[in-house]
């Protein structure tokens, strides 16, 4: 005897939008708005319009696709957290723990300035 295995293919996509579908149409029926004889095929009779309330639970709805620019911000922040914890510890062997006192300022006016400059650019605009 031969060991065969018939696939099977599931898109959840597929049967989220079918589910869908069949629940419109069912609210459309029980309405009026629309005859049960249009809908002979769909088989909204056996499901009743009603699916698995886990199915498409887990889907990723609302949120972003991710980025594909090389710059996004959360790599831009893990670069200066690294950049910065480099310089905070050869700054510490070669210097003490002063560094921290000029990382603090060096921080303090590169923000200030950040602001500064969003500040300026909005009041332009307006």
């Amino acid at each position: 005897m031969r060991f065969d295995i018939k696939p099977r293919y599931y898109d959840p996509i597929k049967e989220e939008i079918e589910e869908r579908t069949s629940r419109i149409k069912y609210e459309l029926e029980q309405e009026g708005l629309l005859n049960k004889s249009e809908n002979e095929g769909d088989g909204i009779e056996k499901r009743k319009g009603l699916g698995s309330g886990i199915r498409g639970s887990f889907a990723q709805r609302g949120m972003k696709p991710k980025s594909t620019s090389m710059i996004s911000a959360s790599s831009v922040i893990r670069t200066l957290l690294f950049f910065g914890m480099v310089i905070g510890v050869f700054g510490y062997i070669y210097l003490g723990p002063e560094i921290f006192n000029y990382m603090l300022y060096a921080v303090a006016v590169i923000g200030g300035g950040y602001y500064l400059f969003r500040f300026l650019k909005r009041s332009k605009d307006e």
